[in-house]
């Protein structure tokens, strides 16, 4: 099968003008690493079986989602109780396109209407969101909310009924750009979420999603920003928040394997909102190719500041600067692609965020 796969890769190189993969090893190892992690959960689930009986594993399955759900309707109960059974958020996008969400909670029965009726239209660029993605950022913030440790399952999302608008952000056509709704507006998402339950403040509200190569390889990292602080905790710094899971590569392994120099990786201090309990701070990268690539970057937080909350302040905007060999500093804007010359070094500046309660 290598080999049709390798055919596959290969083949967007027949076109003129185009490429095929330009690190056919790289792709093939992540492959096999997946295929022998699905293996060993096939393996890991027959043992389960084999152990307990195919009738107690699939009832035991059932038994986790009916748990989540019930916990999630009690936390909703729980809410209206306290704030009542209708509260709304909107935050917005960078370009200005508004996320909007009015929450109605039924305090019988725990279940609750979400609907994104307000939210802005589709737009020209990139970071549409197809409604899974909603789906997603709202069954994280729902098992964020409740009390009790529960494994992530789609019981989370049985209490709740959706109403997304056709042909907006979050609900696009078919033709529209979405590669940046997975990785931005799923944050935007979440914050708006967050905001309606009056939960926390805002964190970086971006993964800052850097891209660079040239036409012998590519690389990939997205890099970690403030999180929100709440009403007992101080945010915390430099780190991944919400929708995202992977790590930096380290330092050591990413000048060894890529001609480029790590020339600075701090905490961005003072960037976190401040407050009775203060935002986490950002982080500063700044990186300098060995020899021209190209570079991209895409992100948020660059207008628009993440929010504070209960009369925190907010926390700082992020910037994505190009410092030439001769000085010259150019913002490059929340996303860009260009060309990257020796000498110069792309400072990443991301965002703090929001602090919790007035300072004293």
């Amino acid at each position: 099968q290598e080999e049709g796969i390798t055919e596959i890769l290969q083949s967007p190189g027949k076109i003129p003008g185009n490429c095929g993969t330009r690190n056919l090893r790289d792709n093939l190892s992540d492959l096999r690493a997946q295929v022998a992690a699905n293996n060993s959960g096939i393996r890991l689930l027959k043992e389960l079986v084999q152990e307990h009986g195919l009738h107690v594993v699939e009832a035991y399955m059932k038994f986790i989602q009916k748990n989540a759900e019930l916990t999630v309707r009690s936390m909703l109960k729980d809410f209206a109780a306290k704030h009542g059974t209708k509260v709304s958020a909107v935050d917005h996008m960078d370009d200005g396109s508004p996320i909007k969400l009015s929450i109605e909670i039924d305090p019988e029965t725990g279940s609750a209407f979400f609907d994104f009726t307000g939210t802005g239209p589709q737009v020209y660029a990139n970071h549409n969101a197809p409604p899974a993605v909603t789906y997603s950022a709202v069954i994280y913030s729902l098992r964020s909310l409740v009390a009790q440790t529960i494994p992530l399952n789609q019981g989370c999302l049985a209490p709740i009924t959706f109403k997304i608008p056709e042909h907006s952000l979050l609900n696009p056509s078919s033709d529209a750009g979405v590669v940046g709704g997975n990785v931005l507006t799923s944050q935007r998402i979440v914050d708006v979420v967050l905001k309606a339950f009056s939960a926390c403040a805002a964190s970086q509200g971006c993964m800052n999603n850097l891209t660079f190569g040239d036409k012998e390889f590519g690389y990939y990292e997205t890099i970690a920003g403030g999180a929100g602080a709440g009403p007992t905790w101080e945010g915390r710094s430099g780190i991944h928040t919400h929708c995202t899971n992977t790590r930096i590569t380290d330092p050591e392994i990413l000048e060894r394997r890529y001609p480029v120099l790590l020339r600075e990786f701090s905490i961005r201090k003072g960037s976190g909102g401040k407050g009775k309990h203060k935002g986490g701070d950002g982080v500063v990268r700044e990186l300098e190719p060995l020899r021209p690539l190209t570079v991209s970057i895409l992100s948020e937080r660059r207008v628009l500041q993440p929010y504070g909350m209960d009369g925190g302040e907010p926390g700082a905007c992020g910037r994505n600067l190009l410092i030439r060999d001769n000085g010259v500093v150019v913002n490059m804007g929340g996303r860009c692609s260009g060309d990257w010359q020796r000498g110069e070094r792309l400072r990443i500046e991301t965002p703090g965020a929001g602090g919790y309660g007035a300072a004293a």
